[in-house]
């Protein structure tokens, strides 16, 4: 039997172990739950404990290995504590899907009070650079090479006059998950990003119930003609960070029903 055989007999992430930020919910919580599924040993990490303790329980119900820990993504300490507790229990770090995030209310940009421009930057940059450059030096330190994904959004790529600060910083992510396949590609270490086109979270349907008609013309922009499920981009995510996306790094990966066709 062949490597590849030996991987869809095992499951696509078999052997390693991944952390998952924003897993209480949403595309984290089906991310979890499907790392689980490949083979993955997973830790679970968002701001809410109830909800991972939900989503952990559920993986164990369903013969996962998981376990969870509190995480502020605006917290340098909480976020290095997060990434050394999967290492901690688990002994290593070969995968990390960082897909934590906060949306903005939807408006033009000079209308957002600098308080929630801050709080934004503080989740959606600064804590994916936290945690990326957490994530390099366990996987340096405990693995021969690993693999990083980072959740942006089609937003992102196009101008974005509703979530405009939103759009700008997943902007950015894109910048450092490019910068960072440069950087960390001699060690072994992959770095990609996803960009989810309208998928139904949490996120969209507070977004739907402040502007309604939002996941209608999500939908209507859609040559799919429907949104996605948090499932799907978790395939996708799952998809980079295995071993079957080896040549692939640097890459920031539309999942957008080919809404930016």
């Amino acid at each position: 039997m062949n490597d590849t055989q030996t991987t869809r007999r095992q499951g696509l992430l078999a052997g390693k172990v991944a952390f998952v930020s924003g897993a209480g919910r949403g595309i984290g919580a089906a991310a979890a739950r499907l790392f689980a599924r490949e083979g993955a040993r997973v830790l679970l990490a968002a701001r809410t404990e109830a909800q991972l303790k939900a989503v952990t329980e559920e993986i164990r119900a369903a013969g996962g290995t998981a376990d969870h820990t509190v995480c502020d993504l605006a917290d340098a300490a909480s976020v290095q504590a997060a990434v050394d507790r999967a290492v901690e229990v688990y002994g290593r770090l070969d995968l990390a899907f960082n897909n934590g995030g906060v949306i903005q209310h939807p408006g033009p940009l000079d209308e957002l009070p600098e308080a929630d421009f801050d709080r934004i930057t503080a989740v959606n940059l600064k804590g994916v650079w936290l945690a990326m450059s957490a994530e390099v030096k366990a996987m340096r330190a405990t693995a021969s090479g690993g693999a990083i994904v980072n959740n942006s959004s089609i937003g992102s790529l196009r101008a974005n006059p509703v979530l405009p600060v939103y759009g700008a910083l997943k902007r950015a992510v894109n910048s450092l998950t490019e910068s960072a396949a440069v950087t960390y590609g001699p060690e072994g270490i992959r770095v990609n990003a996803v960009a989810p086109g309208g998928t139904v979270t949490d996120m969209v349907r507070a977004w739907e119930a402040d502007t309604p008609g939002v996941i209608d013309r999500m939908k209507a922009q859609t040559p799919l003609g429907r949104t996605a499920d948090p499932d799907e981009i978790a395939e996708a995510a799952a998809w980079l960070l295995s071993d079957r996306a080896s040549y692939v790094t640097g890459t920031v990966l539309r999942v957008d029903g080919g809404a930016r066709a």
